[in-house]
């Protein structure tokens, strides 16, 4: 890839808390990625419109209100019917280990939970966009 990583941070539905979600951008930012922050209480319309708009390879999507298991299918499906599904979506936040699969099953590549570090996050990334790269 000749460019940056461009990667969309999402705080979707009523979460009002995005500390987590700004660092987040930050991070990934100071690791070279270019960052695009939607800002609080976004539909996953607005957030896919953004995404494709963009031209994003990656979303990032950050909940700590407990509706991740509605609120990220529901942005991979519009992503899948606006055929942009090559766009990688990853997830954080305050999320159970125990929905982790149902996620992974609904197209979340994987999901962060507290305790993960930054770097961890940006190696993730780039993996994932050199293996869909590969793929391409």
């Amino acid at each position: 890839m000749n460019r940056p990583i461009r990667v969309l941070v999402a705080k979707p539905g009523l979460d009002g808390h995005d500390r987590g979600a700004l660092i987040i951008a930050q991070a990934l930012r100071d690791e070279g990625m270019e960052v695009i922050y939607t800002g609080l209480r976004q539909s996953p319309a607005q957030i896919v419109a953004t995404a494709i708009q963009e031209d994003v390879d990656v979303i990032g999507l950050s909940c700590l209100s407990g509706a991740h298991n509605e609120l990220f299918p529901e942005v991979t499906r519009l992503l899948k019917e606006q055929g942009a599904d090559d766009i990688i979506v990853i997830g954080g936040g305050v999320i159970p280990q125990e929905d982790i699969p149902f996620l992974k099953q609904h197209g979340i590549a994987e999901v962060f939970t507290s305790g993960t570090t930054t770097k961890e996050t940006a190696a993730f990334i780039r993996q994932a966009v050199k293996a869909r790269e590969a793929q391409t």
